[in-house]
């Protein structure tokens, strides 16, 4: 990952090379001034972006198309431009790397996965959720005098675009200093979970090897940017000035971050014996391969004796260029594998010695296959005349854009596989629990202490939206539940099921005569006041809302809250609003996220507190719903920790493709972070083949296709050879939602043991939990269906114990009591009892 953050120049001539560890800039389009521009891409190892401003007029646009061809094939990295007019670039310049400046309505337009900028007045939480989980980079335009602005942009995984005249290497600034510190705003993007708060560092030169492990902490990583040198924190003698006694320095020339933003790789220039107290280049060991022999060549360049092999080489140019020929040759002849390896390294070393003749580095030759690689115009690719024969041409079709390519899961022939393998097909998707939780304590506690004002501010900031109350109150008024019949229809059908199902998990009061005379019982209250979360976001789901609502009102809960975020224009959907009339809900919080899990665990002056939450939702939702109920002030309880949406589908051979096909997709349509996984279950590749098939014919029909893309990309196809295996691979997998495909499925099913609902046969797709059949559908995931339930009738409900003892029954366990009291040394517990049995003559 890289520098969070990219300085904006004036023009090249503007450049401020102390900024070059930022890695990166961007410069105004001037059709003047693109020689200058191409001149400095070549000369530098920045990625280099251009900026077209949005007015173009249509009698430049040819020569725009024109000079953007020229900078997309000199090494410049992205062309930010503005949305309309990145459609008609796209059109022109097929795989132009295009950031769409845009605004936040627009957004969805957009592909999933395309990098954009939008105004830095646009809501933090919008753009947030424009991230797709760290899927798509988001830019915005900062103007802000702030630094507390800038930084809290960058920690929410957002990029700002920033006047390199706003930004200073500087980080001990007095008060009337207006510029932002580098460091700071790298600082924002970081996070550690270590004890004493310093941040792994990896040391890599300009090649990409590793050269050692050190440790930063915020002083040294503000010094180092300061000083444009290695500085680092010693966990025993604090900075550590790199090479300050021993010569061996290092000029700092660029800092990244890994994906998780806890640890760091400073790319240094070392000078002197290199970095390692040992005197050898790394602390893992000499270099190995290319680089070890340039270094060899480089050396021998200088000190090859008179008369040696190497010596020639350097100085007989015509020899050099024969070796080199020589070796190309033996190359395009090797058939062998051990061959080819070896007269490619042959002419890979000739070619070194060509390059350390004239000064080139690797890293020279690199930065060429780099801005080879960033070319959008490709040559025909024939040879020169004299190099080939003719060839008869053969015709080929197409080949498809990854954007565009076949959809299907990866596949793993589980008798083929190592464990390790198969453990790493099964693993979820990672989730950064505590960089979150940093994340959500601040938004949690400001609801905390500052009510109905924290939350109405909130919602403006994350959804866009501005509330003169953050409460809809019951009864809901007519209009803003109005309903197509079939939609009313529908919702009536799935309440009415779901009810049915979930009265029937009423329990009587159970009574139990232990022993004669000692009666004990255990009866159901309902949990008193609970909060209901519907999400938002990628998809609406007013489901939930009956998922969560019906068994409230079946197990009696006096007060219903619920909790969605408003659409754009302050209003819910109606089919939500319908359903909490139906359930009889006090009222709905007009929030999302963190703020409406806070709203609910300790009130506000409008929201009501609430005893137990309920519900999915993201992952700032989950944390936020962790954080309360670990915190015992709020007295809150919640239904089960969540991650993302699953589904295992266990099919055999007799299982029809499409419906498999069909399983897998609808659960992939939720989110990037969700995984669907597939047993075959002694099936031949023909067998296979057809569901794969299936699954991509199905795929690129649906309107979430990008976002089943990127799941289907980390979801897998295991093969098994039996019934037996897959069951035993499901219920280590433990899935929320298991669907049984296979012949005489319903037999199977007590060999289930771990997994949030079970969808048994051919006509039992998982849409129908969801919705209508009866069960519920707020299931146990990322394979907490190991410990927990979904959620059912005594999810709403806690359970009280009684007993009722009679002089009789004192008598039969009257002495083990006091016995027992007495080798726990509690004797007010013994003695409670035996002044009864006195009284009583029992003793």
């Amino acid at each position: 990952m890289t520098f969070p953050l990219l300085p904006a120049y004036a023009s090249v001539a503007e450049f401020d090379n102390s900024l070059s560890l930022v890695g990166k800039a961007v410069f105004p389009y001037a059709a003047d001034q693109l020689h200058n521009l191409i001149k400095f891409t070549q000369s530098t190892e920045l990625q280099v972006n251009v900026q077209v401003e949005s007015s173009v007029p249509e009698e430049q646009f040819e020569e725009l198309i024109d000079n953007l061809l020229k900078l997309y094939n000199n090494g410049i990295n992205e062309v930010i431009l503005d949305l309309n007019l990145a459609k008609k670039v796209l059109q022109r310049i097929p795989g132009a790397r295009v950031i769409y400046r845009t605004l936040v309505d627009e957004v969805a337009s957009l592909p999933a996965n395309a990098s954009i900028a939008v105004p830095f007045s646009s809501p933090l939480g919008d753009l947030k959720s424009f991230t797709n989980g760290g899927i798509r980079t988001v830019y915005t335009f900062s103007e802000s005098t702030k630094l507390v602005d800038v930084t809290s942009t960058v920690a929410s995984g957002i990029i700002p675009i920033i006047d390199a005249k706003q930004l200073t290497t500087e980080y001990e600034l007095s008060e009337d200093f207006n510029k932002f510190p580098v460091s700071e705003i790298l600082l924002a993007s970081l996070n550690t979970d270590r004890p004493d708060g310093l941040f792994t560092t990896l040391v890599a030169d300009s090649s990409n090897y590793s050269l050692g492990l050190v440790y930063s902490s915020r002083k040294s990583i503000a010094e180092a940017i300061r000083t444009q040198t290695g500085v680092y924190q010693s966990r025993r003698h604090g900075l550590w000035y790199k090479g300050a006694t021993s010569g061996a320095t290092q000029k700092l020339l660029g800092i990244e971050l890994d994906c998780d933003g806890d640890c760091l790789k400073f790319v240094v220039e070392q000078t002197g014996v290199g970095f390692c107290h040992l005197e050898q280049t790394s602390c893992f060991g000499q270099s190995k391969g290319l680089r070890a022999m340039e270094a060899t060549l480089w050396d021998r360049k200088s000190n090859a004796p008179e008369g040696s092999y190497t010596k020639r080489l350097f100085d007989d140019e015509v020899l050099l260029n024969a070796k080199i020929r020589e070796e190309a040759d033996e190359l395009a002849d090797a058939k062998s594998k051990e061959d080819i390896a070896w007269e490619c390294a042959d002419l890979f070393y000739f070619a070194l010695a060509r390059c350390a003749k004239y000064g080139v580095t690797l890293d020279e030759v690199e930065r060429n296959l780099d801005m080879k690689s960033l070319k959008v115009t490709r040559r025909k690719g024939d040879a020169k005349p004299g190099y080939t024969k003719e060839q008869p041409k053969e015709e080929s079709k197409p080949k498809e854009s990854s954007s565009e390519g076949r959809i299907e899961l990866c596949k793993i022939d589980v008798s083929k596989a190592t464990p390790h393998e198969i453990e790493d097909a099964l693993r979820r998707p990672i989730q950064k629990t505590e960089q979150i939780m940093e994340l959500v304590k601040p938004i949690v506690d400001n609801v905390r202490q500052n009510g109905d004002k924290a939350l109405l501010e909130l919602t403006a900031k994350f959804d866009g939206v501005t509330l003169k109350t953050p409460v809809l109150e019951a009864p809901f008024p007519e209009e803003l539940m109005q309903l197509p019949d079939n939609v009313k229809r529908a919702i009536d059908l799935s309440i009415d099921n779901v009810k049915k199902f979930h009265e029937a998990q009423l329990t009587e009061t159970l009574h139990v005569e232990t022993c004669p005379g000692v009666v004990c019982s255990r009866f159901a209250r309902p949990i008193e006041k609970v909060g209901l979360y519907i999400p938002g976001g990628t998809a609406i789901l007013p489901s939930t809302s009956l998922m969560l609502g019906v068994p409230a009102n079946v197990a009696g809960c006096k007060e219903i809250v619920f909790a969605s975020p408003p659409k754009k224009d302050g209003t819910l959907t109606p089919e939500v609003i319908y359903v909490a009339h139906k359930v009889g809900a006090k009222c709905i919080v007009l929030a999302g996220g963190a703020q409406a899990v806070a709203a609910m665990a300790y009130g506000t002056e409008t929201v009501p507190k609430c005893d137990k939450i309920f519900g999915p939702g993201n992952q700032f939702v989950t944390a936020a719903k962790m954080m309360v109920q670990n915190d015992t002030s709020a007295l809150c309880s919640i239904d089960m920790p969540a991650g993302p949406s699953e589904v295992l589908v266990i099919a055999d051979k007799y299982a029809d493709p499409d419906f498999v096909a069909s399983d897998l997709l609808s659960q992939a349509e939720h989110g990037i972070d969700s995984q669907v996984i597939l047993l075959a279950v002694d099936m031949t590749d023909k067998e296979l083949a057809r569901i794969e098939d299936a699954v991509h014919n199905q795929a690129v029909q649906l309107p979430r296709v990008e976002i089943v893309r990127k799941c289907i990309a980390h979801s897998t196809t295991l093969s098994v050879a039996t019934y037996e295996q897959a069951l035993e691979m499901s219920n280590q997998y433990a899935p929320e939602h298991l669907i049984l495909q296979i012949e005489n499925a319903s037999s199977y099913v007590d060999q289930v043991q771990h997994a949030g609902s079970v969808f048994v046969g051919a006509y039992s797709p998982e849409s129908c939990g969801d919705y209508s059949s009866g069960t519920n559908h707020t299931l146990p995931t990322y394979g907490y269906a190991r410990q927990y339930s979904g959620v059912n009738t005594a999810t709403f409900q806690k359970f009280i114990t009684s007993q009722d003892v009679t002089p009789e029954g004192l008598k039969h366990i009257g002495q083990a009591v006091m016995d027992l009291a007495a080798v726990e040394g509690l004797d007010a517990h013994r003695n409670a009892v035996k002044v009864r049995m006195e009284k009583l003559g029992l003793i």
